[in-house]
């Protein structure tokens, strides 16, 4: 396993190094440095020597990927992409544009994203979880018709809908909760509660769908019918033998979400103020702060990679008959 784990690991490094150098050739092919430094500068009444000074200030001045001018190693260092894309692998993200420390800005603003999005997860999972099993112990049945029909409408609707709509009924006209905001300790539950519902319920109607579908694919196997002729009540098959055997694909689903979980819901925190790391991210598209962008796909993609790691391990935990050499 041990061998496993670290042969995955090795292949991320090239997977990570691909996906840094895409996203790096997307930004500087759709902007130059001096398409920067005017966007920035601002286009009116922007001289030649003062983009030349915000890239000398910057370091935008160097060449991208070579510098045929330097010797040696500096012939890779000393570029573009080494000093704002390739540092990123040992953890230095360098400064955004504004010159604040691009590394202790995600530090600071990682922890509102976790407390929206680790309850949003874990409630969202076992809501999703126990309302499917329990349509699909009723399959076949007006209740699990009307179940299904509604979780195609939660589904059907509009993110924005559940957002908009829940701030105008709990925040302004029932008052029970801030519209928007973010407190620090013990006060912070009252701008947490509605996000987290909101974000529980618009994700419902598709995972009880998806779920649905696995458990009820699960009812027609072998082990199912052998279960059932052994006398066994068909509460205990569904809860003894039925969703341990549905965990993976119930895992696989979940590590898409997982790079979520810090990085943040982009619509979630802009429209309820929360300053998250989604927030953050909106906000450096909307000031084509490019450094901060790069930053946030290039931890997007470790994560994402560490969650496929984590549910192939995972999934010995389930399923004993799975190993990795």
């Amino acid at each position: 396993m041990l061998a496993y784990l670290l042969r995955r690991l090795a292949y991320a490094i090239p997977i990570l190094l691909g996906v840094n150098l895409l996203t790096f050739a997307l930004f500087f092919m759709v902007n130059t440095p001096d398409d920067m430094a005017r966007m920035q500068l601002g286009v009116k009444r922007v001289t030649a020597e003062a983009i030349e000074n915000w890239k000398h200030e910057r370091g935008y001045h160097l060449p991208l990927v070579w510098n045929g001018q330097a010797t040696g190693l500096e012939k890779a260092t000393q570029t573009i992409f080494f000093a704002k894309s390739a540092r990123m692998f040992i953890g230095d993200f360098g400064a955004a544009e504004d010159g604040r420390d691009i590394a202790r800005e995600i530090r600071t603003r990682m922890m509102p994203s976790l407390l929206i999005a680790l309850p949003t997860f874990m409630i969202g999972i076992a809501v999703a979880v126990t309302l499917a099993l329990f349509l699909a112990f009723f399959r076949a049945t007006r209740l699990d018709f009307w179940g299904v029909a509604l979780a195609v409408a939660l589904m059907s609707i509009s993110g924005l809908f559940y957002i908009i709509g829940g701030q105008y009924l709990f925040a302004k006209i029932l008052l029970l909760v801030p519209i928007s905001g973010f407190g620090d300790g013990l006060d912070g539950w009252r701008f947490v509660i509605l996000p987290v519902a909101i974000g529980v319920v618009s994700g419902i109607g598709a995972n009880v769908r998806w779920y649905r579908t696995i458990f009820l694919e699960e009812t027609n196997k072998e082990y199912i019918r052998a279960a059932r002729a052994r006398g066994l009540p068909e509460t205990a098959i569904f809860f003894r033998h039925l969703l341990k055997n549905a965990m993976i694909p119930i895992l696989t689903g979940v590590v898409v979400v997982i790079p979520s979980l810090f990085m943040g819901s982009l619509l979630m925190e802009s429209f309820f103020g929360i300053p998250g790391l989604g927030s953050y991210t909106i906000d450096a598209i909307n000031a084509q702060d490019f450094s901060v962008v790069r930053a946030m796909v290039f931890i997007g993609s470790v994560l994402y990679i560490l969650g496929l790691i984590l549910t192939d391990f995972s999934y010995t935990l389930v399923d004993p008959r799975i190993r990795f050499a």
